[in-house]
């Protein structure tokens, strides 16, 4: 059987409307606006087929600290032909030595394993409609001058400097904080996503300051469309189901090599799938 040439590219900005069809077919909810997002943040590749984009990936470094790779898409009709593989490879190389982490579905994760990926968690994805709740009075919308504790303080939960992501998003969206002794403590998020709108990250030093930060977007978004996607042992995902936002799926935390233990053990990270991009 004659099978046609599959190229793999530079992912440029002319590919950006095939992607959100791609996407479109595999049930994500991205738009074009997420799609462009993800791009002015990351390098990848896109696979063509008689000029057709059938396939994409992305890699977005956090400076030399680590590499997410997300964005990874192959179309129904190639599958089963070692696409993935050849998508994961180019994504490799861009990531170079970086320590690498992404989320897996369960597709997608024997590929993953193959690669030395290691399974360090699972993502439990919550989204609905916002009832009504009370915001905290221990949160205020953050200003400018905040900027750098947020960046050092995702630092510190994450792992690796996100400063480029968080910067675009405070001019995309809109984060609030938690102080204590004049410093901020916790931050969240709120930015347009999807079907409606997304709230994380969130880095919080507890389970009741993080429901307070989620609180902050929540009480003012009521009768909205929200995702918020977290870890399965923050212990959030009961109280977000109480707030109208259902557990819908999730995904599988991967690292390669697995994340060491330098993140600040004070510090617990409600992380959007894809490292906030997706």
């Amino acid at each position: 059987m004659q099978t046609s040439q599959i190229d793999l590219v530079a992912f440029g900005s002319e590919h950006l409307e095939a992607a959100v069809q791609l996407s479109r077919q595999a049930g994500w909810p991205h738009r074009l606006e997420d799609w462009q997002m993800a791009f002015i943040l990351s390098k990848g590749a896109v696979a063509i087929e008689g000029g057709r984009v059938v396939g994409t990936v992305l890699t977005t470094s956090y400076e030399a600290d680590c590499a997410a790779i997300n964005m990874v898409i192959v179309d129904e009709s190639m599958r089963g032909r070692g696409l993935g593989r050849k998508l994961m490879d180019a994504a490799l190389e861009i990531a170079g030595s970086r320590p690498l982490r992404l989320v897996a579905t369960e597709q997608g994760l024997p590929l993953y394993e193959k690669l030395g990926f290691q399974k360090t968690g699972a993502i439990r994805q919550h989204q609905g409609v916002a009832g009504e709740i009370a915001a905290s009075p221990g949160t205020e919308a953050a200003t400018a001058g905040d900027m750098d504790a947020i960046i050092e303080l995702d630092r510190s939960a994450f792992g690796a400097n996100r400063g480029r992501l968080l910067s675009y998003l405070a001019a995309s969206g809109e984060f609030a904080v938690m102080r204590r002794n004049g410093r901020v403590c916790g931050f969240a998020v709120l930015r347009t996503f999807g079907r409606g709108e997304v709230i994380g990250p969130v880095v919080a030093a507890g389970l009741d300051d993080a429901k307070a930060l989620v609180a902050h977007f929540i009480a003012r978004r009521p009768g909205q469309f929200l995702r918020v996607d977290t870890t399965v042992d923050t212990g959030l995902a009961p109280w977000l189901a109480a707030q109208g936002l259902a557990h819908v799926g999730g995904g599988i935390a991967m690292a390669k090599p697995p994340i060491p233990r330098g993140a600040d053990p004070a510090a617990t990270t409600f992380a959007l799938v894809n490292q906030a991009l997706g």
